[in-house]
């Protein structure tokens, strides 16, 4: 039996085909690019702008932050794979990506809910909004949901690392995630999969569930106001935002939820691509381009920015 407790993964891809793999790699270039580029220019904005140090900015700031890790993590190396280079991953860079991946992951899903919640305080109890969600208030929570995404980041890698691995040593997917990571262990995955479910749990479906109830309690006060264009545009905003919380929830769910012995390779890295690669980029425009208020703060950033060049 090869029997290996530390060895270099080779991770399998999404195709062998050099036209399919270089078509791929000018779509996800473009998607990395659109990523970095939107939610870098949202943190910016907002770091700059006064106008923006509200609450809801302050947590689409660490949104933006956040996508940009998230993507970094995993499309480098997909890029790399894609054009030809080593599809090889160190046993200790495969761990190093599982951390970080699933740190980002449960942040993200804490920051979803916080900020559904943050939207429905502002719109369902708008007099009491400035003293709930103070400045401390909101470091505290970022703080809070950053600190917890890295604690059960940690976890999750231990027990994935602590496994022997004496199977075949090829992930089944493009990046080093649990389920396919599990498929390769020769010992039991018993532990690892009750943890799986038990954090799913509480930070997946609990977040999901506080996100679904704010937008409930949002639309229900959205209902009550007069006019249609105000409605409307209340409408467009929610649903685009619900969008993005539904695609993210659910093909996390898909990925996590369900036993490792269902676990399809095909399935698994189209599910990923949606909320690694797909959801990152899709975030600025969701969020905050079609924010006027953000679009009014970029144009000043731009003018303040030409207006120092011209006089410098």
């Amino acid at each position: 039996m090869n029997w290996t407790s530390k060895t270099d993964f080779t991770l399998a891809g999404l195709s062998s085909d050099d036209r399919v793999k270089c078509f791929l790699f000018v779509i996800f270039l473009l998607f990395y690019l659109l990523s970095l580029y939107g939610n870098l220019t949202i943190a910016t904005t907002i770091w700059v702008d006064s106008k923006l140090h509200t609450p809801m900015y302050f947590f689409l700031g660490n949104l933006a932050f956040l996508d940009i890790c998230y993507s970094s993590v995993t499309v480098p190396k997909l890029l790399i794979s894609l054009i030809g280079g080593s599809s090889e991953i160190s046993y200790n860079g495969c761990m190093s990506q599982l951390y970080f991946y699933v740190s980002c992951c449960s942040t993200e899903c804490l920051l979803l809910s916080i900020m559904g919640f943050d939207r429905y305080l502002a719109i369902c109890n708008p007099m009491h909004y400035t003293t709930i969600m103070n400045k401390q208030k909101c470091v505290q929570l970022a703080t809070s949901l950053w600190f917890t995404g890295f604690i059960t980041s940690i976890i999750h890698t231990v027990f994935t690392a602590r496994l022997p691995y004496c199977k075949s040593h090829q992930i089944s997917h493009f990046f080093c995630d649990i389920p396919p990571m599990l498929k390769l262990a020769c010992s039991d995955t018993f532990q690892n999969k009750l943890l799986i479910l038990t954090a799913g749990g509480f930070l997946g479906l609990g977040s999901f569930f506080l996100t679904l109830v704010s937008y409930i309690q949002i639309i229900s006060a959205i209902l009550k106001i007069q006019g249609k264009m105000g409605r409307s545009r209340a409408f467009s905003t929610c649903a685009s935002h619900l969008i993005v919380v539904l695609i993210f929830f659910g093909s996390i769910s898909f990925t996590y939820m369900r036993p490792t012995s269902r676990y399809s390779m095909e399935q698994g890295q189209l599910v990923s691509l949606l909320y690694a690669v797909v959801t990152p980029a899709l975030n600025p425009v969701i969020y905050s381009l079609r924010n006027k208020e953000m679009k009014g703060a970029m144009k000043r950033s731009i003018h303040k920015i030409l207006y120092s060049k011209m006089y410098t």
